[in-house]
């Protein structure tokens, strides 16, 4: 065997899941994926990544173990088991459980160094009784295995995890074959995973093997950061649009600015104002059509399928500026509009007398934003002969925490689930984003702080990636603690 081709055998009880996570490792559609016993049938081979220097990490995806309690009971008859099993002749019709076992046992002897083994986590340990008997047939052939967890459910927090992780790896300590156990989930697992799971097949390789595995370990992480790099990229131009963003209202009279200067102070109330609606619903239909662009880009990027849905629009507040010449304290805005309870449902904000109304924008989760720090009023000392609307610095930070919410939901979608769907988030998901956030407060101000001196929108993305991005890896690193990625 070249020291530069390095196998990894996917086995697992059949119906685990094994199909559904080579897809997503793979990021394309292989074999075939249902609800049923023995789906593959088969041993196939899938390159996972490859170096220039020759090396290539292989992914073996084999057919399910059958009946397993049989299997090693007749093992057990036999002086030398594995070699007597892969030597018998099974009916791959009429035998079927017996037949694709031995194709499993077979690859993992022949062909492994590592054997991954997918498991059910939905399962109490002691409760999947084809564990013992599976794990005493790796135990026999003697190649290192890492268990994997799989259908460990929707993400959350890390300590609870981590708890569910235990209970597996107290339970498979005996067996001297089990050299790691890891959350691999086909459906919700998150890049960050994969790193540490390469890391550790890099640890259980023979040294003359480490080279080359250094170099395949490398580069795939190379290929995530490059997909996360090119993933904060869209958010950063997706927040720079929005800052950038102005709606100018048409040339008002000295009665119209004399009334809105009334209604800012309290005095005098009109809920309609067909100009400021119409720059509003201009403002909002902007925002969200660069929305569902942008998560069709980030779907793209971490090559699923699908688009962004046109189905689940939320209502989110829609907290305008009315340009004016003072600063409320933007910092402290941004915290205080983030530390509120996180509602899902926007409100119409009532501003000044004034109600501004709300939009139907496709979002995430975003808090209810009260008034402080909504400039007031209409500058009519600059010498403007129209109002101008923007998005302001409280619905900005709410913005940031609507995107980053959407990559962490890409980021961790299976290609196995089929094509893109959107959901609501783990509900420990959104305080925690906006805790990241607000802890950014001042870099994040200082992204977009020049727009009223012109700063474009190239300029504006070109400073917030870089920011979007740290808060990003403070997030993986809050639910993956110690992850190499």
């Amino acid at each position: 065997m070249s020291e530069q081709r390095i196998s990894l055998s996917l086995i697992s009880h059949t119906n685990a899941g094994k199909t559904t996570l080579a897809r997503t490792l793979l990021g394309c559609d292989v074999g075939d994926v249902r609800d049923a016993p023995h789906v593959t049938v088969d041993v196939s081979a899938y390159t996972l990544i490859a170096t220039p220097e020759g090396d290539e990490l292989t992914l073996w995806d084999t057919p399910g173990f059958g009946d397993s309690a049989r299997l090693a009971k007749r093992l057990r008859q036999q002086g030398n088991p594995i070699g007597w099993f892969v030597g018998q002749v099974w009916d791959r019709f009429r035998d079927r459980s017996m037949w694709f076992t031995q194709q499993a046992v077979t690859n993992v002897r022949d062909q492994a160094d590592v054997v991954l083994y997918l498991v059910n986590a939905a399962e109490e340990p002691a409760d999947a009784g084809y564990l013992e008997p599976e794990l005493a047939v790796l135990e026999w052939i003697g190649k290192p295995v890492v268990v994997l967890l799989n259908q460990t459910g929707r993400s959350r927090p890390h300590a609870e995890e981590a708890a569910e992780h235990e209970r597996w790896r107290s339970m498979l300590s005996g067996y001297q074959v089990v050299r790691a156990v890891l959350p691999l989930d086909a459906f919700a697992r998150c890049w960050v995973q994969e790193i540490t799971l390469l890391h550790e097949v890099a640890r259980l390789l023979p040294g003359e093997r480490a080279p080359a595995c250094a170099r395949l370990v490398g580069a795939w992480q190379a290929r995530r950061e490059a997909q996360f790099e090119a993933s904060m990229g869209v958010l950063a131009q997706s927040l720079a649009r929005a800052a950038a963003d102005v709606e100018t209202l048409p040339e008002t009279r000295l009665t119209g600015v004399l009334r809105d200067l009334g209604r800012a102070v309290g005095v005098g109330r009109e809920d309609g104002n067909d100009e400021k609606r119409r720059a509003l619903q201009a403002l909002g239909s902007r925002l969200d059509t660069d929305l569902q662009a942008s998560l069709d880009r980030l779907i793209e990027i971490y090559e699923l399928e699908g688009h962004a849905s046109e189905e689940l629009p939320r209502r989110i507040a829609l907290t305008v500026s009315v340009e004016a010449p003072v600063d409320e304290r933007k910092a402290a805005l941004m915290g205080g509009a983030l530390s509120g309870a996180l509602t899902g449902l926007g409100v119409d904000i009532a501003h000044a007398g004034l109600t501004l109304g709300a939009g139907m924008l496709t979002g995430a989760v975003v808090g209810a934003l009260g008034g402080a720090g909504i400039a007031r009023g209409v500058n009519i000392a600059r010498g403007r002969r129209g109002t101008t609307l923007r998005w302001d610095d409280a619905f900005l930070s709410e913005l940031v925490v609507t995107l980053l919410l959407r990559y962490l939901a890409v980021a961790h979608y299976g290609r196995g689930r089929g094509e893109w769907r959107e959901t609501e988030y783990p509900a420990f998901w959104p305080p925690m984003v906006a805790q990241a956030v607000t802890s950014a407060s001042a870099p994040l101000l200082a992204t977009w702080s020049g727009r009223e001196t012109g700063l474009d929108a190239s300029a504006i993305a070109s400073s917030a990636a870089p920011v979007i991005a740290g808060i990003a890896r403070r997030l993986l690193d809050e639910l993956y603690p110690g992850s190499p990625g």
